[in-house]
């Protein structure tokens, strides 16, 4: 087809370069879906195998985070992306996809006569551990006698598989 207009012909063209760009960040729906890099809000209740709830946004602010950015858990960061808003979907998170296998190592035999407080250490209770490089890092009280305490510093959801209920609110 030939444009008598050099004016029309060019903004035509131009419209279609805007479409094509835009439809390269479009699903099939024509709605726009998360990908790596985009700030997005989300509703989520994660919940264990056993059906346990450990986490929901419900009640607070929507969840907020930049896909790729390491601010949530490779799994969940897997499963926003391609989601459009409005979406939901649950989806189920393989341990090393989220905080990782249970690790033994991670159990340490510490020096009871290093944490001297006014009150003795209890099973459940956590403690900061200095690292030899000066990090703090969280364990939890696993045992305790007369001279150690034994202290796990895996994360609490280690090992565990998490199935998570995701509602993607907005793309910002």
């Amino acid at each position: 087809m030939q444009w008598k207009n050099p004016v029309t012909a060019a903004f035509l063209v131009c419209c279609m370069v805007v479409l094509a760009m835009v439809s390269g960040c479009m699903g099939s729906s024509g709605a726009a879906t998360a990908k790596n890099g985009d700030t997005v809000r989300v509703e989520y209740t994660g919940t264990l195998a056993n059906g346990t709830v450990f986490d929901s946004s419900e009640g607070r602010t929507p969840l907020e985070f930049t896909i790729g950015t390491g601010a949530v858990i490779p799994g969940f960061d897997a499963a926003v992306t391609g989601m459009q808003v409005g979406e939901s979907k649950t989806v189920t998170i393989p341990a090393d996809q989220a905080y990782g296998e249970y690790r033994e190592d991670l159990i340490l035999n510490l020096d009871r006569s290093r944490y001297q407080s006014s009150t003795a250490p209890t099973v459940g209770q956590q403690l900061q551990i200095s690292t030899a490089d000066g990090r703090l890092i969280s364990a939890r009280v696993i045992d305790v006698n007369e001279t150690t305490i034994t202290a796990d510093v895996n994360h609490p959801l280690a090992g565990e598989d998490l199935t998570f209920a995701i509602t993607l609110v907005e793309i910002a």
